[in-house]
């Protein structure tokens, strides 16, 4: 066990999470022990700015240089100011940003240093959470897969589900919530289904200035474009079997196949793209999950949500609809790995990433002078 944690049992652990969608920084407080969840805690959440975000987003597909500097400095600050709020904790799951992400090619990339936030704050920190995935051989995505198995089973599910997140990318997790533990066989199936938010919210930030399709007001407004929707699923990535990840900006056509559709087209094009993605991969699901609960700032949409409902063969719900924190789910997710971690337990697995063998990744780092809680 590491010394960042002496008590054997339950633990206070604060996550963050800031997605491809590029909003801001979500931190959370989850007690657990590493398996199960005893409770949630409080949330916070700071935005970025506008001029953040752009800075942000000069870093998207970079792998080194001023710009990925530049951005790393924006994380670091952003989380330590949100978090400074809530330390009554033992522990802090860092996840920092996404920039790059090509586990096939280059690896995967996320900026933030924890070791300037572990001094900053005073607390245990466990970051870079993906390379050891990638460097075993796996796609180093989707994480939260370990932690929705945990969230099955604190519902009290006892027939399969899925929790489907739908931030800048999709990404979906087969649960099965009568498997024990979720690194067992047959527990989990999990991979990125395709874009999600990040290309829609790319538009309408060029066309209209606007951050997102908020409501889906703009997608109710147009009429899909088939032809369009059917080009976009001859992608040979969607008869990729799974498990496989995504960079946000793995699918560049998608702009140029809605350009010449007027805005409202266009983008109910787009939000069809989407919700036709998840359809696809659906079929990978090893039995007929008895719902889809949807997380992340795509279950907002109720374009998306209606599209979602009418394409899938069973009931689509948000993840409220079971008690849970959808805004909150993938902060809650990097709290529970970090524990994980620290105990050195199993965070992906062959069936979540495509690692040749359960792995437990991630660097701890303890401030100076830290003395772990007694239980």
């Amino acid at each position: 066990m590491s010394r960042a944690i002496s008590k054997s049992g339950p633990v206070r652990a604060l996550g963050a999470m800031s997605g491809t969608s590029l909003d801001g920084v979500d931190v959370a407080v989850l007690e657990t022990d590493g398996l199960a969840i005893f409770g949630f805690g409080e949330t916070g959440y700071r935005a970025y700015s506008s001029a953040e975000r752009e800075v942000l987003r000069a870093a998207l597909g970079q792998w080194s240089g001023d710009a990925v500097t530049a951005a790393a400095r924006v994380v670091e600050a952003a989380h330590i100011e949100v978090m400074k709020d809530h330390l009554d904790v033992d522990l802090i799951g860092f996840h920092g940003q996404t920039v790059a992400h090509a586990p096939r090619l280059q690896g995967t990339l996320q900026v933030g240093d924890g070791g300037i936030l572990a001094e900053e704050l005073g607390r245990p920190v466990v970051w870079d959470f993906r390379t050891d995935d990638v460097s075993m051989g796996g796609e180093g995505a989707p994480l939260a897969p370990f932690f929705h198995h945990a969230c099955a089973r604190y519902i009290g599910a006892t027939e399969p589900l899925c929790f489907l997140n739908l931030g800048g990318v999709g990404n979906l997790t087969y649960v099965d919530p009568r498997v024990e533990r979720p690194e067992d066989a047959g527990a989990l199936l999990a991979f990125d289904t395709g874009p999600a938010n990040a290309p829609i919210n790319d538009f309408l930030q060029a066309r209209l200035g606007l951050q997102m399709d908020e409501g889906g007001k703009v997608a109710s407004e147009g009429v899909v474009e088939n032809g369009a929707l059917e080009l976009f699923l001859a992608e040979p990535y969607f008869s990729r079997m799974p498990p496989k990840s995504l960079d946000r900006n793995d699918f560049p056509e998608m702009i140029g196949l809605v350009t010449e559709l007027s805005d409202a087209d266009a983008t109910a094009t787009l939000t069809a793209m989407c919700a036709a993605a998840v359809a696809q991969g659906m079929d990978h699901c090893p039995e007929a999950p008895a719902k889809v609960l949807v997380t992340g700032g795509g279950r907002h949409n109720p374009v998306l949500m209606e599209m979602l409902s009418v394409s899938l063969d069973c009931p689509v719900e948000p993840v409220e609809a079971v008690g849970l924190d959808g805004d909150m789910l993938e902060a809650q997710a990097f709290a529970y790995l970090a524990v994980r971690v620290a105990r050195g337990m199993a965070t992906s697995a062959p069936r979540t990433t495509g690692v040749r063998a359960c792995v437990g990744g991630g660097i701890v780092t303890v401030p100076e002078g830290w003395t772990a809680r007694a239980s």
